[in-house]
């Protein structure tokens, strides 16, 4: 099963907010995930993004891709930085 980071609509009409979800890619956009991995709220100004870090972390070291927009957001808030830094770590050791 391949899992995708991404974001999932939530809210009303004309007031979007987005959760990013740990999801199976065949599934649907709004369809089951395995895990809410935090909140985005694009309608703030700056966009506003609550994120479980440990969590996001570990999906990334297991192999999950991001969408282009999950990438956008995590590189944003600095988890994308902390993964590079893991790997580099890891790679470093063996």
């Amino acid at each position: 099963m391949a899992v995708h980071l991404r974001l999932t609509r939530a809210g009303r009409r004309n007031l979007p907010f987005y959760r990013l979800v740990a999801a199976d890619s065949r599934k649907p956009r709004d369809g089951r995930y395995l895990e809410v991995l935090g909140t985005y709220d694009s309608l703030k100004n700056p966009p506003v993004a609550e994120l479980k870090q440990e969590r996001v972390l570990d999906w990334l070291s297991k192999g999950a891709q991001p969408s282009v927009t999950v990438r956008t957001i995590l590189r944003r808030s600095g988890v994308l930085k902390q993964f590079e830094a893991a790997c580099a770590a890891a790679k470093k050791t063996s």
